[in-house]
């Protein structure tokens, strides 16, 4: 029986949330509710279904209203990486939370919702993992699999599941869906501040250390205000 890689997840729900406005003009994008709760608390839930057992969740934008929706949480257990003081992005997020973290960990964004397929998704990244070739593993979801996606795609993924960039001018077949799994390696030797964790993925990349894995459940994009009511009519035909 596959066991989970780690019990720790980090979930980036800092940013600003400008995609979801006017919805976000009150409250946090992660307090934004999608068939009847909030986003974080989709995200959560998941992490708790899994046996993911702590969750270290960053915060900025309305921090207080976050903070004060989740700090009491048991399952799982949450502990707050402060940013009111300066938004990192993702990969300066990541930075400033990794005293918090084991090695390695799952990272997923607060607004991720996702239906699994025949495994869960979190164990199917464990069973993949391989810690001496992998910096990340990140959970990809091909084009028909994405729902209220309408970008170009992310990445190329060779047999051996070693990940490139989308080239200029193509249609890249997969799709970061928000969920990997990491290694702290990938974080040494990092910017300082504010930076993206595009920046730590290219060296990865470089040094044939950046995976992925397909994801054979159905995976839903809530960026916009928009993308709720499709999203919700998903979730009720579970399909």
């Amino acid at each position: 029986m596959t066991k989970l890689a780690s019990d720790t997840a980090m979930v980036m729900a800092a940013g600003m949330g400008k995609r979801m406005r006017p919805l976000t003009a009150s409250q946090p994008k992660p307090m934004v509710r999608v068939a009847g709760k909030p986003l974080i608390d989709h995200t959560l839930d998941r992490l708790a279904e899994a046996g993911i057992t702590r969750a270290v969740v960053n915060v900025h934008y309305l921090a207080d209203v976050l903070e004060g929706h989740i700090k009491d949480r048991a399952s799982p257990r949450v502990t707050i990486s402060d940013e009111r003081d300066c938004l990192l992005e993702t990969g300066g997020g990541l930075v400033k939370a990794q005293d918090l973290l084991p090695d390695p960990f799952f990272c997923l964004n607060s607004d991720n919702i996702w239906l699994d397929g025949p495994k869960n998704a979190f164990l199917d990244l464990s069973e993949r993992w391989d810690a001496d070739k992998m910096d990340a593993l990140l959970m990809l979801v091909p084009h028909k699999r994405a729902s209220n996606f309408a970008g170009k795609g992310d990445f190329h993924m060779d047999p051996y599941g070693r990940l490139t960039r989308r080239r200029s001018g193509r249609i890249a077949p997969y799709i970061f869906t928000g969920i990997q799994l990491v290694s702290k390696r990938l974080l040494r030797d990092a910017p300082e501040g504010a930076f993206s964790t595009n920046i730590l993925w290219s060296r990865a990349i470089e040094e044939g250390r950046l995976f992925g894995l397909a994801f054979t459940g159905r995976w839903f994009e809530v960026g916009t205000p928009a993308a709720i009511r499709p999203t919700e009519m998903a979730l009720v035909d579970g399909c």
